[in-house]
């Protein structure tokens, strides 16, 4: 199956190699040189590297622009969307709140937000902090993240209220999934028990500590007067499409900092310090690192995998970690429309890199890892840049190649005006269905972005074109009809296999509020 680029990089785990070495001899010319040749190789804009090694920075750097509407040079400052690298944040955060006895990783979330129901309420009643940071909670891959995703006016509140709501995909502590709603709710865990935002708390507590003066929680809050911003990119049809940073708002805990080079070297050499700033005060102990770098939710070691020398592989508290050739790797991804980053931590070589770039090809920040550490762990020479963009124009040739399939006999749907209503599903909230121009609209109320123009397909199933084609989302909607030719509700689906997981349209479940024939 397909992924789209986000999916894959979420699942970066099964993609990198690493063996073991006692020296590190890469120079920083020679990760600039990768870095440079990414950007032709892949069709990137822009890029910033950052390396740190026992305690040092090694290169902090941008490659290429910014912004591909003015040409203005990435550099160090320049602020990239890090998307679900926050999530070590969110950890870290709660890491500090257990230091200080206000909670405890096994803590029952309805402990601190009583309110909290899940659709199950036997796992309501046991789903703990742990598996907030862990995705074991039996929520499926995405599940509910339309509440958020690609943008949203609901409020936590919203959020919290919606996910009693979400079905299940297995049982609790059964299986991973990765899911983002989860560390919303872990945002709001440290909001009641901190006494402060989620913001305000991750600001004082681990941004200020560390010197992190530039970095912004929540896209939204970018100052105005902060010109130096990556402005993502979405390669479609061999051309790059400019997507502005200025969505997911306020959800910063799953997914919405925005940092930069110079300010993630701090992030770096603290997570190599267990845990200490520059001046060797403990932000967060060498313990809660533990706790966070230590395996809760076991995953699947491929033979492939095996073969160079894996021995387990999994998640911890806002971490992916494995185990290869006897060394330690702890990494994460981060994805948004039209940025990626990845993050490797290397902790017995005291080695740090967290690749950003402001377009797609999550290949490249795979090359220019690979190509770090290659010496750093005595790996055999390869070319990466070479592998990783055969692979990404593969993916980006099926992309343009793939089409729906073609029906032999197409059935008629019913006169268009009797699909014309107001639907509703108990997690997402209000869909309304209404006519333009003599053709069928549909208006996610909840999201500005999910505005679409329905095209008929078969029968009484339709599909939905989006009026911006770069979200490549577009989706199947089955209208179910009674025996009275009455439509009553509606089902969803992505059309293609490599739509972004977080378009979950497949949970919803629409019921149409009223019948009317006219």
């Amino acid at each position: 199956m397909t992924l789209s680029l986000k999916h894959l990089a979420s699942f970066v785990f099964g993609v990198l190699l690493f063996s073991t070495a006692p020296a590190f001899g890469q120079s920083a010319d020679e990760i600039r040189a990768t870095a440079e040749e990414a950007l032709s190789a892949f069709n990137i804009p822009g890029l910033a590297v950052v390396a740190v090694k026992d305690g040092e920075v090694i290169l902090a750097e941008g490659f290429g622009v910014r912004d591909i509407g003015n040409g203005e040079p990435v550099t160090a400052d320049t602020l990239f969307g890090v998307a679900s690298h926050t999530k070590a944040f969110t950890a870290a955060a709660l890491a500090t709140l257990v230091e200080q006895k206000k909670l405890h990783w096994d803590d029952k979330v309805i402990q601190h937000i009583p309110e909290f129901r899940l659709s199950d309420p036997a796992i309501t009643a046991e789903l703990t902090i742990r598996d907030l940071l862990s995705h074991r909670s039996g929520l499926g891959l995405g599940a509910g993240d339309l509440m958020i995703w690609p943008n949203t006016d609901k409020s936590t509140a919203d959020i919290l209220a919606g996910l009693a709501h979400v079905p299940f995909a297995s049982g609790l502590r059964e299986r991973f999934a990765y899911n983002n709603l989860m560390f919303v709710t872990a945002g709001e865990v440290i909001a009641r028990a901190s006494g402060m935002s989620y913001n305000d708390y991750v600001r004082e507590t681990l941004l200020e500590p560390l010197g992190m003066t530039d970095t912004v929680l929540g896209y939204s809050n970018i100052p105005s007067d902060v010109s130096n911003v990556a402005v993502g990119t979405i390669e479609m049809n061999d051309d790059l499409h400019r997507f502005p940073l200025d969505y997911l708002e306020d959800f910063a805990a799953a997914g919405a900092m925005a940092s930069n080079a110079n300010d993630f070297a701090k992030w770096l050499l603290a997570q190599v310090a267990q845990g200490s700033n520059s001046s060797g005060s403990s932000v967060f102990s060498a313990d809660s690192q533990r706790a966070m770098w230590q395996v809760v939710t076991p995953l699947s070691v491929s033979a492939s995998a095996a073969e160079n020398g894996t021995h387990y592989r999994g998640y911890g508290l806002g971490w992916f970690v494995k185990n290869e050739h006897g060394v330690k790797h702890v990494y994460h991804s981060g994805g948004i429309l039209g940025m990626l980053s990845l993050t490797t931590i290397i902790p017995e070589r005291n080695f740090a890199i967290t690749v950003m770039s402001n377009q797609q090809a999550f290949g490249a920040l795979t090359a220019i890892t690979q190509e770090a550490l290659e010496d750093l762990l005595e790996l055999t020479d390869r070319d990466w840049v070479a592998e990783e963009s055969e692979k990404y124009r593969e993916f980006m040739d099926a992309k343009a190649e793939f089409k729906m399939p073609t029906l032999d006999v197409v059935r008629k749907a019913l006169p268009l005006t009797r699909y014309v209503g107001s639907y509703h599903d108990a997690w997402y909230g209000a869909v309304d269905i209404g006519m333009a121009d003599k053709k069928l609209r549909i208006n996610f109320t909840h999201t500005p972005m999910l505005k679409g123009t329905l095209e008929h397909y078969n029968g009484d199933t339709f599909v939905v074109r989006w009026d911006e084609p770069l979200l490549e989302a577009d989706a199947y909607i089955d209208f179910n009809v009674n025996r009275s030719n009455e439509v009553t509700g509606a089902q969803m689906e992505a059309v293609a296999p490599f739509t972004d997981f977080s378009f979950d349209f497949h949970n919803l479940e629409l019921e149409r509020l009223a019948y009317n024939p006219n």
